[in-house]
């Protein structure tokens, strides 16, 4: 008996249908040479970077067929907002492309959605652009490391730190837009062996009174050859907070910024018995309900991504490689059949690992992460009997000593 496929070209439609999140590559130049970047020396996974720009109408091809989707009878009832979001290398060295796509966006026939923009920028060029971010209420995330010295892999390119014009725009966008600073701007660091997680958290709370992002370094498609740097730069987030002294009252502030209150956040979701995507999972048994293979979102079910050179993707986080479709001016390349083709062969890899998993309602590993994904893929998140029991314990030692935090999470966290 032949076995039922886990997507369906419709499957992929539907997502489409309710994208989120659309991000546009707007260049793959930067005016900093950042040491750890996910397109710098020690990454092999990306195309490479020829200080190129994105094309605009193709761009607003990809809008126009998009638009399409989100008029389409299927949502003629349900107001959704997206994210139109610009990424880089530097977003703000290719400002006319932002206010093209600002302009065309704000000016669609699209009744059913609302529309957000937001940017990730070094804020080098912060201050020639600020008065545009404000005027257009763009959420604007800085990427931060810390102090001086924690973020000092951040150079330009000839080597001179970035640090103190950073602060200076950054410090100018407060004093001018004080009230859009405090509603729309955030930071993000990255954790590495120039700082750590309270290095970070403290510089960026008493400064500017935000509770920062921290991402480690992305541990995929790293060069065989820079593999012994990369350690050396590397630095585990829960290892790095659980040495501070106060990790406890960092770990409480930051919340589901940490591990921990997002690991406890999943399980309570998946394990709790008290939430409820939809009316389905109200009222009829759930139980027995068929898991998709790992974490992984479904194609297009968080956000698209668009590379500089046209390439269509589900996440910014994942290898170049695994394009689903293109962009040019000719058109949108998307063979939503082929996609959810693709999604079921690497499902079929995975299938028998995630069958015997006792963590599979809880899991978050993408399967674009998981190595050798086009020969046999291994899980390194599978988790025996054995191991979730201990996983399980771990969930209620965690709410045992922080029984107020489980009030916190069911009711400040929405899960859409």
């Amino acid at each position: 008996m032949r076995r039922q496929p886990y997507l369906m070209a419709n499957h992929v439609k539907q997502q489409l249908a309710n994208l989120k999140q659309l991000t546009f590559e707007v260049t793959d130049a930067c005016n900093l040479r950042c040491r750890y970047c996910g397109y710098g020396e020690f990454y092999d996974d990306y195309d490479k970077r020829e200080n190129k720009m994105i094309n605009k109408d193709a761009a607003l091809q990809l809008i126009d067929y998009l638009t399409t989707l989100w008029n389409s009878a299927q949502n003629a009832s349900a107001k959704r907002n997206v994210y139109i979001s610009f990424y880089g290398g530097e977003p703000l060295l290719n400002m006319p492309f932002i206010e093209a796509i600002v302009n065309y966006v704000e000016n669609l026939h699209c009744p059913h959605r609302s529309f957000t923009f937001s940017m990730t920028t070094n804020a080098i060029l912060l201050d020639r652009y600020m008065d545009y971010l404000a005027a257009h209420q763009f959420n604007v995330l800085v990427s931060l490391d810390g102090n001086e010295y924690n973020t000092s892999y951040r150079v330009d390119n000839a080597g001179n730190p970035a640090f103190p014009r950073i602060i200076k725009n950054v410090d100018a966008l407060q004093g001018k837009y004080p009230d859009y600073f405090e509603q729309h701007v955030n930071f993000n660091a990255v954790l590495h062996n120039r700082n750590s997680v309270e290095d970070i958290y403290r510089f960026i709370t008493e400064k500017y009174n935000k509770i920062p992002s921290i991402g480690e370094l992305n541990n995929m498609g790293i060069r065989p050859d820079k593999i012994e740097l990369f350690q050396q730069s590397y630095r585990n987030s829960y290892e790095s907070l659980h040495q501070s002294e106060n990790y406890e009252a960092i770990e409480q502030d930051m919340f589901l910024k940490t591990g921990s209150y997002q690991n406890m956040g999943i399980f309570l979701q998946q394990h709790g018995g008290f939430t409820y995507r939809d009316y389905t999972d109200l009222l009829f048994d759930q139980s027995n309900t068929k898991h998709i293979p790992t974490g992984t979102c479904l194609p297009f079910g968080k956000k698209m991504f668009v590379t500089v050179n046209g390439k269509i993707l589900p996440c910014e986080r994942i290898g170049q490689q695994f394009a689903l479709g293109s962009v040019s001016e000719a058109g949108v390349n998307l063979n939503l059949q082929a996609i959810a083709d693709k999604y079921n062969a690497y499902y079929a890899k995975i299938e028998k690992q995630c069958g015997k998993c006792q963590n599979t309602k809880s899991c978050i590993q993408c399967i674009f992460n998981l190595n050798d994904l086009e020969g046999s893929p291994v899980c390194y998140g599978f988790m025996n009997k054995q191991a979730f029991e201990e996983y399980k314990a771990a969930q209620m030692d965690f709410l045992r000593k922080h029984p107020e935090d489980y009030y916190r999470i069911m009711e400040e966290v929405v899960v859409e």
